[in-house]
């Protein structure tokens, strides 16, 4: 019966280690349990939620200094939601990528041009 108890009590403890916790909720305390955020970053968090609850993680992103979306994705795999969410990245759209692939194409074809005329 003692041995049942402890491994319950154990199950819970290990729960509530791996437990999400909201940016618009936390505490200082359980912004440091995330690995990654330190006592400067979770001063530079609480800050920022003063002036107002971070609505997503893109407004997060924005409000908090030295947030990125790297940073974003680390934070969230450790357990940390923005308003019970966890990070999805944006994905690129076609339209960008097929854009990004002309500049690139056209940079090589524009010094070829330059480099003849010489």
């Amino acid at each position: 019966m003692l041995k049942k108890i402890l491994v319950l009590i154990a199950m819970l403890y290990a729960a509530a280690c791996f437990a999400a916790v909201d940016v618009n909720k936390a505490n200082s305390a359980e912004l440091d349990s995330i690995k990654g955020i330190g006592p400067a970053m979770s001063g530079k968090i609480l800050d920022e939620r003063k002036k107002g609850n971070f609505k997503d993680w893109s407004d997060f992103i924005d409000r908090v200094k030295g947030v990125g979306q790297a940073n974003a994705a680390k934070f969230s795999a450790q357990g940390l939601t923005v308003s019970d969410t966890s990070y999805k990245p944006a994905a690129a759209t076609p339209a960008t990528a097929k854009k990004d692939a002309k500049g690139e194409a056209a940079k090589p074809a524009a010094s070829a041009t330059s480099a003849a005329k010489k």
